[in-house]
C-alpha cells in the first residue's frame, strides 16, 4: 500500500515528464525541476529541503516516497529526463544495485551521508511497557528462527519474562530500507547469538541469509506499506501492537506513542547519535552526476542539503539526528566537488 502523498507526487511526476517529452530513450534531455525517489524515512527531510529550495527562489523538487529498494530500481534504470535525479536511502546502496546502475548507463553516482536515523520500535502510550532485545525480535518475527519453523504466537512464547500477548508488529515492506536495516541490524544480531547458526555465514551463506533475514508471513508481522504515519496510527489505537519506523516518526508523535528500549537502550536522539542504540543507521542521498548540467536546480537542491544538516539547520528541527562534525565535513566536501562513489567500499 502506498501513501496518498506518494500517489499525488507520482502523478505530478508523470504529468511533468510528459510535458518535457520524457518517455524513454537514453538522451539526457532537460527538466526544470528536480525529481527524487526513495526512502519513506528520508522523505520528510527531503521535502523540508525542497521547501527551503523553493523559498530561495528555485522550483520546488518533486519528492516520491517509494521505499529505498523500489527507488533504487527507478534511479538505476537509466539517464535522462524520464529518470529520477536523486535516490533517498535509509541504507547504503548495494553492490548489485550499483552494478545495475552501471549496466544502464548511470556511470557516475555521488553518495552523500545526510544524517543519522534509528529503527525505532514503539508502542501506544497505554502499551505494556515492553522491554525487548534483538533475540526477542528475531524469535518473534523470523520465518525460521535458528532453522526451525516459527510457532510463537505470544511474546511469552518468545521470552517467559514478556507478556502473554499476541505478537502483532506493523512494519515496513520488502521495498523499504528500514526493512533491510531491520534485518541487518536487529534480526541478524539475534540470529548470530546461536553459534551453529552464526557458523553458517562461512559454510552456507544462502542458508544463513534465509535463516537470519527471512520474516514470517503467517500474520504476526503486518506489512504496512511505505506509510509510516499509518503505523503510528495503528499502534496508538491498539495497545497490544508494536510499530517499526524511522526515529523521526517516533519523535514527532511522542504525544500518542512511546519508544521501546532495545537491550535496555531507549531510542533517543542521544543514543542514536552515539550509535549506542542497536538500530542506529546512516541516511543517504544518491545524486546522478550526469544530470547536474541538464536538470535545472539539481546542484542548488543538493547544496541546500548541506546548508540544512548542521546543528542549527532545518533538518534537526524535523527530527534528523545530526551527523558528527567529521562526517558532515566529508559530506560537504563531496557536495562541493561532486565526487563519485568508489564502488570498492560496497558489498
Amino acid at each position: 500500500m502506498r501513501s496518498t502523498k506518494t500517489i499525488i507526487f507520482a502523478a505530478a511526476s508523470v504529468l511533468a515528464l510528459s510535458a518535457c517529452g520524457g518517455s524513454g530513450g537514453s538522451g539526457a534531455g532537460s527538466r526544470d525541476f528536480v525529481r527524487a525517489v526513495g526512502s519513506s524515512t528520508v522523505y520528510p527531510f527531503a521535502t523540508a529541503v525542497a521547501e527551503q529550495t523553493a523559498k530561495a527562489g528555485g522550483k520546488s523538487p518533486v519528492i516520491e516516497s517509494t521505499g529505498t529498494g523500489a527507488g533504487m530500481k527507478l534511479f538505476c534504470a537509466g539517464v535522462g529526463a524520464q529518470h529520477p535525479d536523486i535516490e533517498n536511502a535509509s541504507r547504503r546502496i548495494k553492490k548489485s544495485e550499483f552494478e545495475e546502475c552501471q549496466k544502464n548507463g548511470v556511470t557516475e553516482i555521488v553518495e552523500i551521508q545526510v544524517g543519522i536515523d534509528g529503527i525505532a520500535f514503539a508502542e501506544g502510550k497505554n502499551g505494556p511497557n515492553m522491554q525487548l532485545t534483538p533475540v526477542d525480535i528475531y524469535k518473534a518475527l523470523a520465518a525460521n528462527p535458528f532453522g526451525k519453523p516459527n510457532t510463537a504466537k505470544t511474546w511469552k512464547d518468545v521470552n517467559p519474562s514478556l507478556p502473554a500477548e499476541p505478537i502483532l508488529v506493523y512494519g515496513p515492506p520488502s521495498t523499504s530500507g528500514t526493512r533491510d536495516a531491520l534485518k541487518e541490524l536487529i534480526l541478524e544480531a539475534g540470529c548470530k547469538t546461536d553459534a551453529a547458526t552464526a557458523a553458517l555465514k562461512d559454510s552456507d551463506k544462502d542458508k544463513y541469509e534465509a535463516t537470519c533475514h527471512d520474516i514470517r508471513e503467517d500474520g504476526p508481522y503486518v506489512d504496512a506499506g511505505e506509510n509510516d504515519n499509518l503505523i503510528v496510527q495503528k499502534i496508538s489505537q491498539n495497545p497490544k501492537a508494536i510499530g517499526i519506523f524511522g526515529f523521526s516518526f517516533l519523535e514527532s508523535n511522542m504525544g500518542t506513542i512511546k519508544g521501546i528500549p532495545m537491550s535496555g537502550v531507549s531510542p533517543t536522539y542521544a543514543t542514536i547519535s552515539d550509535f549506542s542504540y542497536p538500530g542506529a543507521r546512516p541516511l543517504y542521498i544518491y545524486v546522478k552526476k550526469q544530470h547536474l548540467a541538464p536538470i535545472k536546480g539539481l546542484q542548488a537542491y543538493v547544496a541546500e542539503w548541506a546548508k540544512s544538516w548542521g546543528p542549527d539547520g532545518t533538518l534537526k528541527a524535523k527530527g534528523m539526528v545530526i551527523s558528527p562534525d567529521d562526517v558532515r565535513a566529508k559530506s560537504a566536501d563531496i557536495v562541493a566537488k561532486m565526487t563519485p562513489l568508489d564502488p570498492s567500499v560496497l558489498k
